[in-house]
């Protein structure tokens, strides 16, 4: 997760703030959650479980966080998070799950939309009123795959093109409470949830064919970009979404 994040920005960037970064205990969360701490904010870190909790303890570099567990499925534990913090001033939506070939089952469907996007709205809901106070940001994980078909991942896809279309939606409702809305869409990155695909030597070989940069993406590489849209920098900026997929969109 080593990144750039303490030479591309200044020190004390977000010092003050708070930060709420849901499915932060691994991958492009954690990454995410490590640069906003880096940076100077005070961070809280989600995991759907108490192995998700375990996980991000043992990582040295969350050591600041407050690492908790909770399923973006349950509206009242997102209220209660939201509740526990006095102020708030980010919130990330990074809490996602994939049932790579599975998803044509309609339970596994279900869960994966619950999961991935109406969880994302369920932060943003109960996040509004303390963001709305403190002129805050919102910064949404999309997907190249929002753009994209996936015969595998029917319900993936669709959650991540609807994490795009509430990005936009969401941009102009909460833009009378200067709340701005934003998005990432990694390409394909290295974390847990791609290991699958890593391991597979064909569908690797295609994806780095495809990606004029040849190579996957580091966490940290995506977080950076969630910094820049969180920072001052994009004080103009709601309603975008932020490709960083290393040209594979392009071709």
């Amino acid at each position: 997760m080593n990144g750039t994040s303490g030479a591309a920005f200044r020190d004390g960037l977000f010092d003050g703030r708070v930060a709420i970064v849901s499915g932060g205990t691994s991958g492009i969360g954690a990454a995410i959650a490590i640069a906003l701490s880096r940076l100077g904010a005070r961070v809280t870190v989600t995991g759907a479980t108490d192995r998700d909790v375990a996980t991000a303890q043992a990582t040295p570099a969350l050591g600041h966080a407050d690492i908790r567990a909770v399923d973006v499925r349950d509206n009242v534990a997102i209220l209660d998070l939201v509740a526990s913090h006095p102020t708030l001033d980010i919130a990330i939506n990074c809490a996602g799950i994939i049932g790579r070939g599975l998803e044509h089952d309609i339970d596994v469907f279900e869960d994966v939309i619950d999961v991935n996007l109406a969880g994302s709205m369920r932060l943003c809901v109960a996040a509004r009123p303390k963001l709305r106070e403190a002129k805050g940001c919102i910064v949404n994980v999309a997907s190249i795959l929002s753009f994209f078909g996936g015969g595998l991942v029917p319900a993936y896809s669709a959650s991540k093109g609807g994490i795009a279309q509430l990005t936009r939606s969401l941009a102009i409702a909460y833009a009378k409470d200067q709340i701005r809305v934003n998005a990432v869409a990694p390409g394909w990155v290295e974390t847990p949830l791609t290991g699958a695909l890593r391991g597979d030597e064909a569908r690797n070989r295609g994806i780095l064919a495809r990606t004029p940069m040849r190579r996957w993406a580091q966490p940290a590489e995506i977080a950076d970009t969630v910094v820049f849209l969180c920072s001052p920098a994009a004080r103009f900026m709601t309603g975008s979404i932020l490709v960083v997929d290393g040209g594979y969109s392009a071709m």
